[in-house]
């Protein structure tokens, strides 16, 4: 089954940023490979993300896997569209596998991997993530990268908003969205939580760490899931989510007139708003670093 996996990130500091992630955030230590620090979940992803230090900040990938014939596809709809990517034989990483990597039409660098070595999973702690559900990116051209989610990658629309496109790999609603805006960049990554009891025992935690919610605590419409967010100390924005909706494939695609609140809210609770002057900074803050692959 393909599934989002993991986001890749590169940072100054990164080990202070490991240390949130494995500590008040609740990941898990899954090893170094020079100044590349991994964090797992407690479900069977070798990890779900990682820290990189770097001069700047940016994204080096966001990262699919599925099984070797699933991602086989994707690397035959890519061959046939004449879109750049490069076949990996082995990733020397937590759950290794053999794959390859992939440019969006903006520069996004996408990764699909059919992993070989996957790791057991752990029981449910409401105290850490089991994996990452989605993540949303900031794109100059919301459609296209869209159409080109499903016609290369294999992805369905499942809604549709005002500002955002929700495009699902499996039966959860979305694994990753795109959200109109002038730039591309990392938009947020949300990680899943066991529960609601989870997400509100850890938007407790982070006010513990001196972490406010940016947004929260909330449930959206489309893909009806709640929601608590934060800007990282290390800057971007995370999320703990739970309760994400399960689709099949007569889903109806919402459209935008399908999700509309009253006047001051932005969620179906309408508990809170969202800090837009700290969002949109740290929204703006990690973008795909430039990559040279061969077409």
């Amino acid at each position: 089954m393909m599934r989002l996996r993991s986001v890749e990130l590169e940072l100054p500091q990164s080990d202070a940023a490991a240390g949130f992630l494995s500590g008040a955030w609740g990941l898990l230590d899954a090893g170094k490979r020079g100044k590349t620090t991994f964090l797992r979940g407690t479900g069977d992803h070798g990890y779900i993300i990682s820290v990189t230090e770097a001069a700047v900040f940016g994204i080096a990938s966001v990262t699919f896997s599925g099984s070797g014939e699933e991602v086989a596809g994707v690397a035959q709809r890519a061959k046939a569209a004449k879109v750049p990517h490069q076949p990996i034989q082995s990733f020397d990483e937590p759950g290794n596998g053999h794959g390859f990597v992939l440019e969006g039409l903006e520069g996004q660098i996408y990764r699909f991997i059919a992993e070989t070595q996957p790791v057991a999973k752990l029981p449910d702690d409401l105290k850490r993530p089991i994996q990452l559900t989605h993540t949303v990116l900031n794109s100059t051209d919301r459609e296209a990268c869209v159409r080109f989610a499903e016609q290369v990658f294999g992805f369905r629309i499942s809604d549709r908003t005002q500002a955002m496109s929700f495009l699902r790999c499996n039966r959860q609603h979305h694994a990753v969205a795109y959200v109109k805006s002038d730039i591309c960049s990392l938009n947020h990554i949300a990680f899943e939580m066991p529960n609601l009891e989870a997400v509100m025992l850890g938007i407790g935690r982070m006010r513990d760490n001196g972490v406010p919610l940016v947004w929260g605590p909330g449930r959206h419409g489309p893909g009806n899931n709640v929601f608590g967010y934060f800007v990282a100390p290390f800057g971007g924005i995370i999320e703990y989510t739970s309760e994400v909706n399960l689709v099949d494939d007569d889903y109806p695609v919402g459209k935008p007139e399908d999700w509309t609140w009253p006047p001051g809210r932005s969620d179906q609770w309408g508990h809170s708003l969202k800090d837009m002057a700290r969002a949109e900074t740290a929204e703006r803050q990690y973008r795909f670093r430039p990559a040279v692959i061969p077409a």
